[in-house]
């Protein structure tokens, strides 16, 4: 709990950060265009339309699509800014309806007097439309609050720090004290914001200046301690920090760390961690410079960003490959390979692969048409199950998508047959699982591979000699207990990190 609480003041301030310049922003869009729509009442359903479509996409996939957007027009892909702009759109429904709502109920006897005394339509507007609207708007100021501050904790896979790097990393490493830390400070913050937007419309419902003020005055305050926090963390380290990415799953919570604590003990730079990163993301950000360093696999490098399907019969050709490969077309350095193998495969209930006689993909054919699968979110989209699938002729009853962390729960309570497991997850001994052969050699070799950006070798060679001597220093017993350590015994990755590091 004290670690986990150690770390709440800054991601509480990336949320609060997050959450107020979307909403800013969201309702600085929202009310001018709900005023629009409310003078051209033919704009009225499209536009409401257009605004119910955004809202119907899920919020992740809302987010994710800020990244690859982004990047085709060269600007940064990760961090604040695609997050900020995909709460910004998620934001905009509530109060843009409120807004065309509120007009819509002005007394039409007020707007009469308005005219008959002389106003002029923007005098209208300001002095009679609006004020008399104003408790509307700010409801659905207050619904977008609330919607805002919950979507923003599923801005870390897109590389923004928020309360999510919580519940994120607690899943996936089965830590419940971050999972709750992260949820209670996203709640407590939502009803904090909630409270003081509804001070704000009693305000304007009851003319209560002091009220008014009061609610607004408390909103600047949340701002200025936010900005201010956010500030300190981008300029207190003076020059920059070696940005180390990871992927959510516990084993890259741990690599991402000894990475961390190999650079700081060999070159005395400080690093920061930016965790939870989708695959994709990930690299991007790598090739990008917006991370400088991560370990990735030699298997998805070669079939997801070389787009290779052929797999060549030494596993040594395929690192070769992707070293040059990446080094040619994006200057990214392999500064080590680990010395272990993380790749992906199918295991089944050890009972259950006993009844089926199935040590082999090739022995689970036939009774594949019965059986359901489940894979990661990615899996079933990547080129290795479509290689699988043709190269076994393989097809099962049912495909189920879910979270890594929950895949092996799966499996083992029966809700599904068979899992795309990762060969050195400690979960596999622990839930006694089999591992089939891949007979048929569809899924490519996975060496664990750390990867440095272009900017990190050419302005810091030191660093790329420090990762250099993580080479074949992890063995895949090795990682398989640190994985164990954390997902069993409740260690921290960093604890993990840390004894490896020592034996080193």
């Amino acid at each position: 709990m004290n670690e986990q609480l150690a770390l709440l003041p800054g991601r509480l301030l990336a949320h609060l950060e997050l959450t107020l310049v979307a909403l800013l922003v969201g309702t600085g869009i929202s009310v001018p265009l709900g005023v629009l729509v409310s003078r051209a009442r033919r704009l009225e359903q499209p536009v409401l339309a257009a605004a119910g479509v955004i809202q119907t996409i899920p919020s992740l996939a809302l987010l994710a699509f800020m990244v690859p957007a982004l990047a085709a027009v060269g600007a940064a892909s990760i961090g604040f800014v695609p997050a900020l702009l995909g709460l910004v759109l998620y934001s905009v429904l509530p109060v843009l309806r409120n807004t065309v709502v509120g007009l819509s109920t002005v007394d039409p006897a007020l707007i009469e007097a308005a005219e008959g005394v002389g106003m002029t339509r923007g005098q209208r507007l300001r002095r009679v439309e609006l004020p008399l609207a104003m408790p509307v708007i700010v409801a659905g100021v207050r619904t977008a609050t609330v919607w805002t501050v919950g979507t923003a904790t599923l801005s870390t896979p897109i590389g923004a720090e928020s309360l999510g790097n919580y519940i994120f990393s607690g899943l996936q490493t089965r830590n419940t004290t971050a999972v709750l830390v992260g949820c209670a400070a996203a709640a407590a913050l939502a009803l904090v914001l909630d409270g003081t937007v509804r001070a704000l419309e009693i305000g304007l419902r009851q003319r209560r200046r002091g009220l008014v003020a009061a609610a607004i005055g408390a909103f600047a305050l949340l701002y200025a301690v936010a900005a201010a926090g956010f500030a300190r963390g981008a300029l207190g380290g003076g020059a920059r920090k070696v940005a180390i990415g990871s992927k959510t799953f516990t084993e890259q919570y741990i690599l991402s760390r000894i990475l961390a604590g190999k650079i700081q003990r060999d070159t005395g730079l400080p690093t920061e961690a930016v965790e939870s990163l989708g695959s994709t993301v990930a690299f991007d950000a790598l090739r990008t410079g917006q991370i400088d360093a991560y370990v990735d696999y030699s298997g998805t490098l070669w079939a997801t960003v070389m787009k290779r399907s052929d797999l060549p019969a030494d596993r040594g050709e395929v690192l070769r490959g992707v070293r040059q490969y990446l080094l040619e077309e994006h200057g990214i350095v392999v500064a080590a390979a680990l010395g272990f193998e993380n790749t992906y495969a199918l295991a089944v209930r050890r009972e259950l692969a006993e009844r089926l006689g199935a040590r082999t993909i090739s022995d689970l054919v036939p009774s594949a048409r019965s059986l359901s699968i489940g894979g990661d979110y990615e899996f079933f989209q990547r080129a290795e199950w479509k290689t699988v699938e043709q190269r076994y002729g393989i097809a099962f009853a049912r495909q189920r998508s879910m979270d890594p962390s929950l895949m092996y729960e799966a499996v083992r309570a029966g809700e599904v047959d068979v899992i795309s497991a990762f060969s050195t997850d400690g979960r596999i001994v622990s839930f006694d699982l089999r591992v089939l052969e891949d007979d048929r050699r569809a899924i490519p070799p996975y060496d664990a591979v750390v990867l440095a950006s272009a900017r990190l070798a050419r302005e810091h060679p030191e660093v790329i000699e420090a990762l250099r001597g993580l080479e074949g220093k992890i063995g895949a017993e090795r990682m398989r207990e640190l994985n164990v350590a954390v997902d069993e015994r409740g260690k921290s990755p960093a604890e993990a990190a840390e004894a490896l590091l020592r034996e080193l």
